[in-house]
């Protein structure tokens, strides 16, 4: 039972650490991740500036 509990708590230590990696760098939009001097990202471009609703 001790080797569960710490099977269960290695478990839930390693999730939390990979969240945390994970969220703060793969959090970030295209546009921010492919943000260079060399790109020109125009407004027509941006998801913001997108209609999705197909009209």
């Amino acid at each position: 039972m001790k080797a569960f509990g710490m099977a269960l708590a290695t478990a839930v230590v390693l999730a939390i650490g990979a969240s945390v990696i994970l969220e703060g760098t793969l959090g970030r939009t295209a546009d921010e991740t492919y943000a260079a001097p060399s790109v020109r990202l125009s407004e027509e471009n941006t998801v913001q500036h997108r209609n999705f609703t197909g009209h």
